[in-house]
């Protein structure tokens, strides 16, 4: 897809997306540094959108990893389905809180790009109690960001956090929040 048409796309969702444009190649690459493909695992991703961190990920994991992707538009989930075809990848049309209803076990790691700062303080608790909760011990809740708002609530859900700059134009910002 041209970007012309990305920005088309995610502007018409911009509500559902937060954002205007896909993630920069050193977002994907940053927002991904945590996921091992040295194992098995589950690996869950929060907002989907066109693909772009999804590809970085199943490049990432082992063959026998599986990886559920959560995305609320249709129209994402359709293009992701035709554009990557991996038996790893378990596309839910569905928003980050249905983790509870969708994952059997623990996660390995959750790599997210949900847009929280629209987020109702409600929807945003519910989601990071969930996302702790479905995480196993020593991993990691990775979310970019684009902008420092969030990090008090990040803290305060999770036991220890790093934050990576990855631009400053637009700022961009990687919080790896660590489950001990």
């Amino acid at each position: 897809m041209s970007k012309l048409k990305t920005a088309i796309a995610f502007s018409k969702n911009l509500l559902t997306t937060g954002a205007l444009f896909q993630t920069s190649n050193k977002v994907e690459q940053a927002i991904t540094s945590k996921v091992s493909h040295e194992k098995q695992q589950i690996i869950v991703e929060f907002g989907m959108g066109h693909g772009n961190i999804t590809a970085e990920i199943l490049k990432k994991i082992h063959p026998t990893s599986k990886l559920y992707s959560f995305e609320i538009n249709e129209e994402f989930c359709d293009l992701v389905k035709e554009k990557i075809k991996d038996d790893r990848l378990i596309i839910i049309n569905a928003g980050a809180e249905e983790i509870e209803n969708c994952l059997d076990g623990k996660a390995n790691a959750i790599v997210s790009s949900i847009p929280f700062t629209i987020f109702s303080k409600e929807k945003t608790a519910q989601i990071l109690n969930l996302s702790y909760k479905h995480l196993e011990s020593g991993a990691f809740f990775s979310q970019v960001q684009y902008s420092r708002v969030m990090r008090k609530k990040f803290e305060y859900y999770f036991d220890q956090m790093d934050i990576d700059q990855v631009s400053k134009i637009p700022p961009e910002f990687i919080y790896h929040c660590k489950k001990k």
